[in-house]
């Protein structure tokens, strides 16, 4: 059973069933979620993706992204990095900038008529029970309640996960003090600032923010003051007010949704307990710099369904799935939060001298190919792959 139809558990239900195993997945939602959220898939998970044959779908309703950079608003552009340089690592040496849900649609599209699967909406796991020989859920239907019975349970259902509260997991971390706001216009930042690339961040003491592209739209993040409510930043006038910050002179812009969220940096104490797992937001969330959120769900729900498997046809035996959660959480740790907490304190640096460090750090590592290469292997998230298969 699979907690939750997003990226995560959609890839797990994938994996699991082109190798013979039924699985049921339960979405407290009427239908498959349309939110944006997160629109970064990174070389690896794309590698991952073509082995569930949903890349080239995905490639082909996205927007191919070889390159990302750095500027200030000081310094223009500080450094740009080509994913061509670790080209011989991946079949897929760019990102894809695509909104999660078309991912979800292509997976669910190639599951749809598979006997093996099944998938119940408008159904949330309120409860979970588990024995030596398998788990039972409650779940909220109809304004009634069922239980349903199976095996084992990937809890795949987001940040605020039932499957974790239930079973009583710590969700240790913190909540960053300030919001973000996304806000998408189909204006052509290209356009008006020489050399943009696809991927952009700028940082900025006074407001950073971050150009993302997506087909037919750019996305916008700005961070927002603790001291801005809610309801002021959702206004069209601040919106305005702040795509008007990005380019001098030009202002109103056709604005298509914003959205605003808050910000964590928080990790499961454990991923697993007995014969139930956490994967995705479920057991980690983190700020979006970096796009390493929803890639680091999806390398959770490879990492877990390929031992689950072992463990279902008798080849592997039960401290093979504790593995899963001493390599995924560990490299949560070490790499995704760690990597993404730098993104921001880089990006919002007020000193100049930090700022004068950041800028001459990323020229050093543009200026050699072997440190542009080591950069390229963190920010990809090859190397927290490799440092999980290191771990054992």
């Amino acid at each position: 059973m699979i907690a939750g139809a997003g990226p995560v558990g959609l890839v797990a239900a994938a994996h699991l069933v082109r190798r013979g195993i039924p699985v049921t997945v339960f979405e407290a939602s009427a239908d498959l979620s349309e939110e944006s959220r997160a629109s970064t898939f990174h070389p690896p998970t794309l590698d991952m993706l073509a082995d569930l044959g949903a890349a080239d779908d995905l490639i082909e309703q996205g927007l191919t992204a070889p390159k990302f950079q750095y500027r200030s608003k000081r310094d223009g552009v500080i450094a740009e990095f080509d994913f061509a340089a670790i080209g011989d690592l991946t079949a897929h040496p760019y990102r894809v900038q695509a909104e999660q849900f078309k991912l979800t649609r292509i997976l669910h599209a190639q599951l749809a008529n598979v006997p093996e699967f099944h998938i119940a909406f408008a159904s949330r796991v309120e409860g979970v029970t588990q024995d030596a020989r398998g788990v039972s859920v409650r779940i909220s239907y109809n304004g009634g309640v069922t239980e349903h019975r199976g095996a084992w349970l990937i809890g795949a259902d987001g940040a605020r996960s039932e499957v974790r509260r239930a079973l009583g997991i710590e969700f240790e971390g913190f909540t960053w003090p300030e919001r973000f706001l996304v806000v998408s216009t189909p204006f052509e930042f290209a356009g008006v600032i020489p050399q943009l690339a696809s991927v952009s961040y700028v940082a900025d003491p006074e407001r950073w923010h971050f150009l993302l592209r997506i087909p037919a739209l750019w996305r916008v993040m700005f961070p927002i003051a603790p001291e801005v409510s809610d309801a002021m930043a959702l206004e069209h006038d601040y919106a305005q007010a702040a795509l008007a910050s990005v380019v001098p002179g030009i202002a109103n812009y056709e604005i298509a949704h914003t959205t605003l969220y808050r910000v964590h940096q928080r990790v499961a104490k454990t991923y697993r307990v007995g014969r139930v797992f956490l994967a995705g937001d479920a057991a980690h969330i983190n700020n979006p710099l970096g796009g390493m959120g929803m890639n680091g769900g999806i390398h959770d729900a490879v990492n877990l369904t390929g031992r689950l498997t072992r463990a279902i046809a008798g080849h592997a035996a039960d401290d093979e799935l504790d593995r899963y959660d001493r390599q995924r959480r560990l490299v949560t740790l070490e790499y995704v939060q760690t990597q993404s907490i730098r993104n921001k304190q880089n990006l919002e640096a007020r000193e100049e001298k930090e700022r004068d460090r950041f800028r001459d750090e990323l020229r050093r590592i543009a200026a050699d190919p072997a440190l542009t290469r080591d950069y390229l292997l963190r920010v990809s998230m090859i190397a927290s792959l490799k440092r999980a298969a290191e771990l054992g």
